[in-house]
């Protein structure tokens, strides 16, 4: 399942201009590929971005290349890149308690 993320400013990726990404959740296959979690945990708990990593993961969940991600307004990144540390701080399904 994805979720479409529509952006402030088109970007080229593919050959076409896309204003919208279609973002999917990473397996945990792509994730040990990446080898590292979008995000650090500070001494004080605090959660930080690590956008490096982030971006790594923002093209493969969107399935663009690198180049693409480098083309995302401000504005876009860092929503995508919360977007996507999001995938990993909750569960995919809910379990059913009935």
């Amino acid at each position: 399942m994805s979720e479409s993320f529509k952006l402030s400013f088109p970007i080229q990726a593919h050959g076409e201009e896309l204003t919208a990404l279609d973002m999917r959740r990473p397996t945990s296959q792509e994730a040990r590929a990446i080898k590292s979690l979008p995000y650090k945990i500070d001494a004080d708990e605090a959660v930080c971005l690590d956008l490096d990593v982030a971006a790594k993961y923002i093209a493969v969940c969107a399935a663009i290349p690198p180049s693409a991600v480098n083309q995302l307004d401000l504005a876009d990144l860092n929503s995508l890149a919360w977007m996507v540390a999001g995938f990993f701080m909750s569960p995919a399904s809910k379990v059913s308690t009935t």
